[in-house]
């Protein structure tokens, strides 16, 4: 471990009320362990009867939409961008519903249930393909024991609640 700011090697100290924390002899500093934020979109259309998965290049799961967070940008301007970027379509609104570490990434994902603009699914280089699913034929595909079906499973429980 090498400190962020001025690349010395981290020790790790005694922090009261943290444990042990990596700290830099020469910046004089803890240093908490940094890493990525990104969002994870369970995206619907208005209706709320479709879900939108993604295959993306190289990969022959299908999962749900998702980037990172970028440096100086809150998660709810993430979410737009990255829709838009990735499928051009636009989201209507959207809601917070859960957190979870992934750890083969090693990110904090942030899960968000979001109403889009249903229509014609154009990805960016990054999408293999994408696809309007029923709830069930979602729940069908997703990669198992996944983040992305642990995300899915939450908003379609939710969504099944308000009908």
């Amino acid at each position: 471990m090498f400190c962020r700011d001025c690349g010395e090697k981290l020790a790790l100290r005694f922090l009261e009320n943290e444990g042990l924390v990596p700290y830099c002899g020469k910046c004089g500093k803890f240093k908490f362990p940094f890493f990525p934020v990104a969002v994870s979109m369970v995206v619907t259309n208005r209706r709320e009867d479709k879900v939108l998965l993604a295959k993306h290049v190289g990969d022959d799961d299908y999962k749900l939409i998702a980037g990172y967070v970028k440096k100086g940008e809150s998660a709810e301007r993430s979410i737009p961008r990255e829709l838009k970027e990735e499928t051009q379509l636009a989201a209507v609104k959207w809601r917070y519903l859960s957190s979870r570490y992934h750890e083969a990434k090693d990110i904090l994902m942030l899960g968000f249930l979001v109403t889009a603009e249903e229509g014609d699914v154009k990805p960016n280089e990054e999408i293999d393909t994408a696809a309007w699913c029923t709830p069930e034929e979602a729940r069908a595909i997703i990669r198992k024991n996944s983040t992305a079906e642990y995300f899915l499973n939450l908003a379609l429980n939710e969504l099944g609640r308000k009908k």
